[in-house]
């Protein structure tokens, strides 16, 4: 069951090196200044958390991943799995994410999501970065809930767009989803997020690649439109 919310005060900024998932996003986010756009590592970008696609596991081997681990040392590997094992018995279903402490001060936090179930995987025709993207969001939804405000500003990578083999423009519309989706709307679990997006981008193939697709949740029972 999902649960309208007021727009949060969270600074959202997307940065990639790829400047075709760059241009992309410009394009996708148009009508959305509010959010910031680089072109440059995620490493140096400053924020409170940083997304990192990942996969089921927690293995930390490839990619935007690997890149931060070697920043932030192996220990983060071993916070994330440490949470995946204890929050979903040590595999993390796409559309699902943790959020743990980074033992740094920039980002302090690190937000894992799987794109994939395993370390290199072709994901291109899934909703798996919607899925991805908008469970980054309902961790800092989850996570300012048990700690108010720890959580202002938070940078996001193309999901999917390297080790995925999603195409740019198709993942940043779909990032775009899922952050429309935060916007509005935050979620009571992990299923009831993987359960409405799945339902109704579920014939996006047969949908124009350029399309935008805002998702919208179910009321919840007893409200009237």
């Amino acid at each position: 069951m999902s649960v309208g919310v007021e727009k949060p005060l969270l600074k959202v900024v997307l940065r990639d090196v790829n400047a075709g998932v760059v241009q992309s996003w410009r394009a996708a986010f148009a009508d959305t200044p509010e959010v910031e756009i680089h072109k440059g590592s995620i490493i140096g970008q400053q924020a409170d958390a940083w997304v990192t696609p990942t996969n089921s596991r927690g293995r930390m081997d490839g990619g935007v991943d690997a890149v931060i681990k070697r920043h932030l040392g192996a220990g983060i590997q071993l916070r994330v799995q440490r949470a995946i094992r204890d929050q979903f018995e040590g595999a993390l279903p796409v559309g699902s994410a943790v959020c743990v402490s980074s033992g740094a001060t920039n980002p302090r936090f690190l937000i894992s999501t799987p794109t994939m179930e395993e370390s290199v995987q072709d994901v291109s025709e899934t909703l798996n970065v919607a899925l991805a993207c908008a469970a980054a969001f309902q961790a800092v939804h989850v996570q300012n809930a048990r700690e108010p405000g720890s959580i202002r500003s938070v940078a996001l990578v193309g999901m999917g767009a390297a080790t995925g083999r999603v195409p740019a423009r198709v993942c940043a519309n779909l990032m775009w989803t899922g952050y429309t989706l935060f916007n509005d709307h935050r979620f009571r679990d992990y299923d009831d997020l993987r359960h409405t997006i799945r339902a109704q981008l579920g014939d996006i193939d047969s949908r124009p690649a350029e399309e935008r697709v805002r998702v919208v949740p179910p009321m919840a029972p007893g409200t009237r439109g």
